[in-house]
């Protein structure tokens, strides 16, 4: 297949270049650059024309996947109010998340402290 050919693309990615090329056009861009960005857009949006088949099979996770759904699991566990016990992680909350634990624990004087201070506040009472 030579460079540039669409015959690898479905029927819905041509269709929409063609829109997206109207769209640019309309707003007064040429008519090469309209057809590059719109065809440059299919490609974002959906990885280029058809893929070679396939078996079917669900292919292993990667890496970054697994990463993604770890810190997922974090955040969702986070907000969950699973309090965080160690100095290291405490050192990565903001200001904010230290204050609530700090209300939350009842902590005298913690409306003035600094961000150390409430660290330092929240071990001992831990």
């Amino acid at each position: 297949m030579p460079r540039g050919s669409k015959e690898k693309y479905t029927a819905e990615q041509k269709r929409k270049a063609e829109h997206i090329e109207d769209s640019y056009e309309n707003n007064g861009v040429s008519k090469d650059e309209a057809e590059a960005r719109a065809w440059a857009t299919v490609n974002k949006q959906s990885g280029g024309g058809d893929k070679a088949g396939g078996s079917g099979r669900k292919k292993p996770a990667s890496a970054k996947s697994e990463d993604r759904k770890e810190s997922s699991r974090r955040a969702v566990a986070s907000r969950e109010g699973h309090s965080r016990n160690s100095t290291a992680s405490r050192d990565a909350q903001t200001v904010d998340s230290l204050m609530k634990e700090a209300r939350a624990k009842k902590i005298p004087g913690r409306s003035s402290m600094r961000k150390q201070e409430l660290i330092e506040a929240l071990r001992k009472a831990s």
